[in-house]
Parts: C-alpha cells; sequence; structure tokens
C-alpha cells in the first residue's frame, strides 16, 4: 500500500490496482498521468485525485447521474488508447464543474467523456462525436436551482431570504 496525501482528503492509503493512468495525461493537466478516484461511496460526485499533485483533484460522475440516456459516440482510435474496444470493458465518467459559492450552477461536461477501460485501468479523455452534447450542460432545472439556493439561504433576485 501507498500513501497519498490529498488537500481534500487528507491522507490517502491506495495500492496499484486503484490508478487509473491516463497515458496522454487530461487536457490541461498533460503532465499528470497517475489518478485515484475518491469519495464517498453514496455520493453521485466522485473526484479524481492526482497523484503527482495532492492539491488536483477533479469532480466527476457517471453519465446516467446526468442524463439517463447518454450515449457517446467515441472515436475508435481513442478506444485503441485504453487498450481494449470491448465495450464490456469500459466505463464513463463526466467531468463536473462546481462553482464554490453557487453549486446549483453544476454543469456537465457531456462532450468530453472520460473513457476508463476497468480491466487495464487505462484512461483517457475523450471528444465524442455527437456535436449536440455541450462542454457545459447545465446539471440543475431552474425550478431545481430556486430550491437549492433557498436552502441556503441565498439571497435571490427581487428579494432575500
Amino acid at each position: 500500500m501507498r500513501t497519498l496525501v490529498s488537500s481534500r482528503f487528507g491522507e490517502i492509503e491506495y495500492s496499484e490496482d486503484d490508478v487509473l493512468f491516463f497515458p496522454r495525461g487530461i487536457p490541461a493537466f498533460e503532465r499528470n498521468h497517475s489518478w485515484l478516484l475518491a469519495g464517498d461511496e453514496d455520493n453521485a460526485i466522485k473526484w479524481l485525485q492526482n497523484i503527482e499533485d495532492g492539491e488536483l483533484a477533479l469532480p466527476v460522475t457517471t453519465p446516467d447521474a446526468i442524463m439517463p440516456d447518454y450515449n457517446a459516440k467515441i472515436p475508435e482510435d481513442e478506444l485503441d488508447l485504453t487498450g481494449s474496444i470491448d465495450p464490456k470493458d469500459m466505463a464513463l465518467l463526466i467531468v463536473v464543474s462546481i462553482p464554490e459559492n453557487a453549486p446549483w450552477d453544476m454543469t456537465a461536461n457531456l462532450r468530453a467523456p472520460i473513457l476508463v477501460n476497468i480491466k487495464s485501468r487505462r484512461a483517457v479523455q475523450v471528444i465524442a462525436l455527437n456535436e449536440e452534447y455541450p462542454i457545459q450542460h447545465q446539471v440543475f432545472p431552474e425550478s431545481a436551482k430556486a430550491s437549492l439556493r433557498a436552502s441556503s439561504g441565498t439571497v435571490t433576485e427581487g428579494g432575500s431570504l
């Protein structure tokens, strides 16, 4: 077992079998190749925690948590980077952006899913061929946003709580 000190999670013990290896890194983090999936089991949001930099963690979730009928079309050459083209070996993750003071404005990058080979633990963020999938898909409908704002005690337009 190894130990990683993370700013978000403190000490994380992991084995090599827990590591997701991104051969070309993740866009904007091309030098960071080794990541762990961290977070509470009962939370739909998990974190890709970088091993090389304990300060770096990206929130992710499964596509069905955002869009149950999500069906990304992945270029075949991208599948090769994971070491398999068999769909049974694959899982998808979606990077989410959670504004610190306004989590109700969370967005999901449906256009660039992370493809994970669950057998080899190799992963790659890809650009889906589905042009209809946006980079910033609003996770919550307006009605849910209003409810979340109200429950947080945040001042809303036109009045206060």
